[in-house]
């Protein structure tokens, strides 16, 4: 498989949060769990987000345009019956039909599992809206001070069992890794507001059953602001609690080793070295022993090569997860071959499953911030592994392309013609200069 290395199959995630696992046709989950490789590398497939266009759409029954369809029995009645027809409640709407291209069948021995990060996009986009299925609801903090600790608890709540019908959705188009989001409880982690998981430990707990059950790998990824090794205390305690949260998270869930939680290194605040000293100290120092169980670091397309945290990585015993993408915009003068060998031997010393990113910069990108945006699929599996934007779907189309799993026809949706160069929220070299500066480690809540 990957590197020659005969049980370290890479696991590919696709990076906006979907992470798909190539496996065996369905088998009960025991039996998947017996047959897949010890130590099957995992991908992560990242993807953007939007509703494909629909050839036809369903046409709106009467009722749905506000016209009363019920007879009127005389002037007392007909009051009501317009008043409900002014507000009606939407039947959920018929899937629309679309027409999706073929795909040119190519060979792999890829044999691990693909996956994606947090948002499925069919159960998102489901209409009516109250219909909607997804776990990233979060709120302002000034909603929390308005409305009150029960009120957001709720969020997380809701939050909550939807990540139960994502998890039995993956499972039936035959995905069983993902990333969770990592804003299921908004501002859980606040020095001030922040919240105990305990409330929501039944749900938890049957999360992580249904995730057994069906073998199933749920990892999490905490923000930009987890910044380890900041110069300020206040920040490197915010993001302690940060992985905390994460922790008690997973825990509660009852999942195993394989449910790490995934951060970069951060700023450089001017001094790459004096930096890494501090994320090191961190680790080793302040960490509860339970995060660092789970910690696992991530190279990235700013301020970290791969061949930066690898050091860190092999010194403290600290997984390392590869991203693809990121080093080919920041690359390392260590050939990746070599790279990808030394991370295996982490996750190997460990007993934990390796996990990769892999995706692909969008057509037409010339420039560094054009080519930080991720394509919405990945055409191709790598000989090392991939990381889309386009959620599940990344996922069904290397399925389709490589004839790795069964898709569904109904789940599939078209690629989108138009893909800009552009990548929200990064429209000029200000992020990168506020990354190496340490700027966006500052504000943390």
């Amino acid at each position: 498989m990957l590197l020659g290395l005969r049980h370290l199959h890479p696991i590919l995630l696709f990076r906006n949060q979907l992470r798909v696992m190539a496996a065996q046709p369905r088998r009960s989950a025991r039996s998947r769990m017996r047959q897949e490789p010890p130590f099957a590398t995992e991908i992560t497939v990242s993807c953007s987000i939007r509703p494909a266009k629909s050839l036809k759409r369903k046409r709106r029954s009467d009722g749905e345009d506000g016209v009363d369809v019920l007879e009127s029995a005389g002037p007392s009645t007909s009051v009501v019956k317009q008043a409900a027809a002014r507000n009606p409640r939407r039947e959920p709407a018929s899937e629309p039909v679309y027409a999706i291209p073929d795909v040119v069948r190519k060979e792999t021995t890829f044999r691990g599992r693909l996956g994606y990060a947090c948002l499925n996009t069919i159960l998102r986009n489901k209409k009516p809206a109250r219909t909607a299925v997804f776990c990233s609801r979060t709120c302002r903090l000034d909603s929390i001070k308005k409305n009150g600790i029960d009120w957001v608890k709720d969020i997380g709540r809701q939050n909550l069992e939807d990540l139960l019908t994502i998890i039995q959705w993956n499972d039936d188009n035959n995905i069983r890794f993902m990333r969770m989001s990592s804003d299921m409880f908004p501002f859980a982690s606040h020095a001030k507001h922040g919240y105990s998981l305990e409330y929501c430990a039944p749900l938890l707990a049957s999360v992580g059953e249904l995730a057994t059950k069906l073998g199933h790998r749920l990892t999490t990824h905490p923000g930009q602001y987890t910044q380890l090794g900041s110069p300020k205390p206040e920040v490197v305690q915010a993001s302690v609690r940060e992985l905390a949260y994460h922790g008690e998270m997973m825990d509660r869930m009852g999942l195993g080793v394989d449910s790490v939680m995934i951060i970069h290194g951060g700023g450089t605040y001017g001094d790459k070295s004096a930096t890494l000293a501090r994320i090191k100290k961190t680790i080793t120092e302040v960490l509860p022993a339970g995060v660092r169980a789970r910690l696992v670091l991530e190279n990235d397309e700013m301020c970290y090569s791969a061949e930066d945290l690898l050091p860190l990585c092999e010194e403290l015993d600290v997984p390392l997860v590869f991203d693809y993408h990121h080093d080919v915009l920041h690359p390392s003068s260590i050939p990746r071959s070599e790279i990808i060998q030394r991370a295996n031997a982490i996750w190997a010393r460990r007993g934990i499953r390796p996990k990769q990113h892999l995706s692909e910069p969008r057509p037409g990108a010339v420039t560094l911030m054009e080519r930080r945006a991720h394509a919405d699929r990945c055409e191709s599996l790598p000989s090392e592994l991939p990381d889309d934007m386009d959620k599940e779907q990344a996922v069904l189309h290397l399925y389709r392309m490589y004839g790795l799993q069964p898709v569904k026809h109904e789940n599939l949706r078209p690629p989108d013609e138009n893909q800009t160069k552009e990548t929200k929220g990064r429209k000029s070299n200000k992020r990168r200069k506020a990354l190496e500066d340490g700027d966006e480690g500052e504000s943390s809540p």
